[in-house]
């Protein structure tokens, strides 16, 4: 079996340079969930490895769009439970497209890569005011640097030490490196 790092690599899911985050800081290195979630071989691999994890009755699995689509699909498929997904709308998280949460129902949030866990944040929480019951959170990886804290038990597969700088402090930048923004919100 292949290590979880060897499977970014592979993907080239893992970059190493100069990058502008989500949340507009600087780093120096990015993960791209999706480039390692287009092999549905390493997402079914990946969910697998969470759920073995995972300690906690779940009944339905949510994940944030984009990011936690594919992966939250993924484990509800092999959990034998029913996936949605929550998205922006004015900003805020809510849940869309006819999909409802049970009240009582136990949630397991699902996400591709946290930094700050602000968004995985806002799922919580509206699972709870949909009347859910939040039981976990699962990512694939954990580039928080251990900042990033929820009332429910975190499941990570990867831990990814990358350094994160706010863009007016950023070495990178003043070595005149130029920060490059590959994800898929607001693109530059």
């Amino acid at each position: 079996m292949k290590e979880t790092l060897e499977i970014f690599r592979e993907s080239q899911a893992l970059l190493e340079g100069h990058f502008v985050l989500t949340s507009g800081k600087h780093s120096d290195k990015y993960i791209q969930c999706a480039k390692v979630l287009q092999y549905p071989w390493h997402a079914e691999e990946l969910a697998g490895r969470l759920i073995d994890k995972i300690k906690e009755e779940v009944s339905l699995v949510i994940g944030p769009a984009m990011g936690g689509v594919v992966l939250a699909q993924e484990v509800a498929r092999r959990l034998k439970v029913p996936a949605i997904f929550s998205e922006r709308e004015q900003s805020k998280m809510a849940i869309r497209r006819g999909f409802e949460i049970r009240p009582g129902a136990k949630v397991l949030v699902v996400e591709d890569v946290i930094t700050t866990g602000g968004s995985v944040q806002e799922v919580v929480e509206l699972v709870k005011r949909e009347g859910g019951v939040p039981v976990a959170v699962a990512v694939l990886v954990n580039r928080s640097g251990g900042r990033a804290e929820f009332t429910v038990p975190l499941y990570e597969l990867l831990t990814i030490d990358a350094q994160i700088f706010a863009p007016e402090e950023c070495p990178l930048c003043r070595q005149g490196d130029k920060a490059v923004k590959p994800g898929s919100r607001n693109l530059a």
